[in-house]
């Protein structure tokens, strides 16, 4: 009889595109993998994978199989998230986060998953999007919030917030009259986000005009190092204004006048389709209520 864990076991070697990456995805030999995909082969009577390429596929039959499995695992998966228990699913969840999340929100989304999932441990790496997106892809994390929607075939997104950007600075800089134009701005060095970073290329194309004094822009991959620069007066940081609320409000940083425009940055929360994302989408609709219960305090 054909049962749950050999198609669990034939969609991960078809996501995952090799015996032994599903092995280690299910936590299981890659012996094992082969014998349950010889099983599930024998009980329909036809071939259901090419094991002629590096990469496993599936033949025609294996094809049309993908969409009854498809169906199966994911009203699997809607009885569990329905039925079951939810503070009694466990496991690990690798996460990774941009920074600007780091210095709002994450804090709330860690308390309400202790709250909500007891037994689900979660693995926080903190990077910028393009590391990010490409340890998504790789499948080293299983959810990012980051830059987004990541535009990818494979991938699901859940929108999570905006945020605006401003020019701020030490009051020490006297730049607290306005509005400023770029020209008043570019003679101080700009403090932003890292390079590869859409941020840091918008900012970079904002000052990195002929007609202006010549760049001095400041890149930092932590937003904590840029805005300790900006409270001692070592430049304008460009960032979101979100996280620095305390700084705005106990004088240590001001928001700058300008007439001058940079579009807000949207975060959502990406991960990869696949065959089992419970854990996943749970945690991604929770980090939505609470980015949008943030934006709104």
């Amino acid at each position: 009889m054909v049962d749950f864990k050999s198609i669990e076991t034939f969609l991960w070697v078809v996501t995952l595109g090799s015996f032994r990456a599903a092995g280690e995805k299910l936590n299981t030999t890659q012996p094992a993998i082969s014998q349950r995909i010889a099983q599930l082969e024998r009980e329909l009577g036809v071939k259901l994978l090419n094991r002629d390429h590096r990469v496993a596929s599936p033949t025609p039959s294996g094809r049309q199989l993908m969409v009854y499995a498809e169906k199966l695992m994911g009203l699997r998966s809607e009885m569990m998230a329905e039925v079951s228990d939810r503070s009694a699913m466990r496991g690990v969840l690798r996460l990774g986060v941009a920074e600007t999340i780091v210095h709002t929100w994450l804090s709330r989304l860690i308390k309400s998953v202790n709250t909500a999932y007891p037994n689900l441990s979660l693995e926080i790496e903190v990077d910028i999007t393009p590391n990010l997106t490409a340890r998504l892809l790789a499948q080293e994390i299983e959810l990012a919030f980051m830059l987004g929607p990541l535009s990818a075939s494979s991938v699901r997104n859940r929108s999570l917030c905006d945020y605006a950007i401003g020019f701020l600075a030490s009051p020490s800089l006297g730049l607290g009259h306005g509005p400023l134009k770029v020209y008043d701005l570019a003679k101080f060095p700009i403090i932003t986000f890292p390079r590869k970073t859409q941020p840091y290329e918008v900012v970079r194309a904002l000052f990195n005009r002929p007609d202006l004094p010549p760049i001095r822009l400041h890149a930092s991959a932590s937003l904590a190092t840029v805005i300790h620069m900006a409270i001692e007066g070592l430049g304008i940081a460009v960032i979101p204004t979100a996280i620095v609320e305390n700084e705005l409000a106990d004088g240590r940083l001001q928001l700058l006048s300008t007439d001058l425009k940079i579009s807000p940055l949207t975060f959502a929360a990406s991960w990869l389709a696949s065959p089992d994302t419970v854990a996943v989408e749970l945690v991604a609709d929770l980090a939505g209520q609470i980015a949008q219960s943030n934006a709104l305090s």
